[in-house]
């Protein structure tokens, strides 16, 4: 299994204190960059990356190391911190303790943590790793320095820690993998987890999370399919009926009380000089929450304050390709969002989904949505916008088990959808409840109640949809 152990600064890393975790192993090491000198790496004498060492990152506000990896993972105080990320190879136990030591070696400089805690080559006051004759394993050039094995169909990536956020690194593994027609495989131990914008993103993708499991061997994550490594890749496991079992593992579930808000929708907007993104979001999470987005950024973990600025200022630069990001919350309202900036002959798009956590006892603040929905009418160019509820962690991560799917609460219907629609068609549905109408009534939009997140919830949003669309009913 590839290990992951992360310094966490209470000062900014300088060249000389990064170049004396470098020397942890010394002089026999080789020195190289990758990724646009994103990635440092440590290789053996034949260029082979034994550690990938990541770019700093400055975690400018409280928390965000913490969900993560868990409770009192940063250094104390609520002051920023900085992360640094260092990959171990896999197949060479050498190479876990000499992230180690690099990471001990910058906290002793800088101050801080080093995560994990007992990670091999943190004790000793990091001492020197022996490196001599050692060896890492040959990965194809065009894997490193995230992926641990490459096959013609599958990229495969080991990760073991309590959550697995989309780094930046995982981020680039994923995006090449399926500019190469591969699909990513994320494999973990049974007590990983899966953070919110790394479920999504593998959901809607070709990609896959193999959970290890000793009754039977491996499963997927997301759905509890068994699985078997054939014809290069983790596939679907088949019995003698042709049919794929579900590991008992992943049925293993018991009610908590725990249930998540998740709200999606689209805007669009002219692309005009004096545009500034990130307003529809912004105003969702006051609306559900009581204040904007704690940080912001291109990869977890997020560590931006949030800044509608700066979001729009990356977003233009990189037009006309669109641009993902995430936005996280405060630690006492868990709150996640992945919104996605997108350049069409119709003009800038904003594609989001916000999920809110909320434990036994908390109730989800749906009674804002109609007004949210109102002002994301009126101000900010709401398209399509649906909010549904699911029973889930309140923390927003994913584990591998059951989890039941989201329950439809209302839909929402933006002015340009209700012409398409016809204003008759969209201001008289077949619904119990009538529509609330939004915005004003020239170029209106409407609010449709679904039912309260039931499971006739999806009866009455397949009525509406094909009422919308002009087809029959059912």
């Amino acid at each position: 299994m590839t290990k992951d152990v992360i310094a966490l600064t209470e000062r900014m890393p300088d060249p000389l204190s990064v170049l004396a975790g470098l020397l942890a192993g010394g002089p026999d090491l080789r020195v190289e960059t990758t990724g646009e000198g994103a990635v440092v790496q440590l290789c053996d004498a034949e260029g082979r990356p034994l550690v990938s060492i990541e770019v700093p990152l400055l975690l400018q506000v409280p928390g965000e190391a913490a969900r993560l990896l868990g409770p009192g993972a940063g250094p104390s105080g609520d002051g920023p911190l900085w992360w640094i990320e260092a990959r171990a190879a896999a197949g060479v136990p050498q190479a876990e303790q000499l992230a180690g030591t690099f990471a001990a070696r910058l906290t002793m400089l800088l101050g801080g943590r080093v995560w994990p805690p007992d990670a091999p080559g943190t004790t000793g006051a990091a001492r020197p790793v022996d490196v001599s004759g050692l060896t890492a394993v040959p990965v194809p050039a065009a894997a490193q320095p995230a992926v641990d094995m490459l096959t013609d169909k599958a990229a495969v990536i080991l990760q073991d820690r309590p959550v697995v956020p989309m780094t930046s690194w995982l981020s680039e593994a994923l995006r090449a993998t399926l500019e190469s027609d591969r699909t990513l495989q994320i494999v973990t131990p049974q007590h990983c987890r899966l953070s919110l914008p790394t479920r999504l993103l593998l959901q809607t993708t070709s990609s896959r999370w193999v959970v290890q499991d000793e009754r039977c061997g491996y499963y997927d994550g997301l759905t509890g399919a068994v699985l078997r490594w054939q014809d290069d890749a983790f596939s679907p496991a088949r019995d003698e009926n042709g049919e794929t079992p579900v590991a008992d593992a992943f049925e293993e579930v018991s009610p908590t009380g725990e249930r998540q808000l998740v709200v999606s929708f689209r805007t669009l907007h002219r692309p005009t000089a004096d545009l500034v993104l990130g307003g529809a979001l912004e105003a969702a999470w006051q609306a559900l929450t009581g204040g904007p987005p704690a940080s912001w950024g291109t990869s977890e973990p997020a560590g931006l304050t949030w800044s509608r600025r700066q979001l729009t200022d990356l977003a233009y630069e990189r037009a006309p390709r669109s641009t993902w990001m995430v936005a996280v919350g405060t630690p006492d309202r868990p709150a996640v969002a992945t919104l996605r900036v997108i350049r069409s002959t119709e003009g800038v798009e904003e594609d989001v989904t916000l999920t809110l956590g909320y434990g036994p006892g908390e109730e989800p603040a749906l009674e804002a949505l109609p007004g949210l929905a109102e002002e994301l009418v009126t101000r900010y160019g709401l398209k399509t916008m649906m909010c549904q509820l699911r029973e889930a962690r309140r923390d927003l991560s994913a584990p591998p088990r059951f989890e039941h799917p989201p329950l439809p609460y209302a839909f929402v219907l933006g002015p340009a959808e209700v012409r398409e629609a016809g204003l008759d068609t969209a201001r008289r549905t077949p619904l119990k409840e009538r529509p609330v109408q939004l915005g004003p009534s020239a170029r209106p939009g409407f609010y449709y109640p679904l039912g309260g997140g039931t499971a006739e919830s999806w009866t009455a949003l397949e009525q509406l949809v094909r009422h919308l669309r002009g087809a029959p009913p059912l």
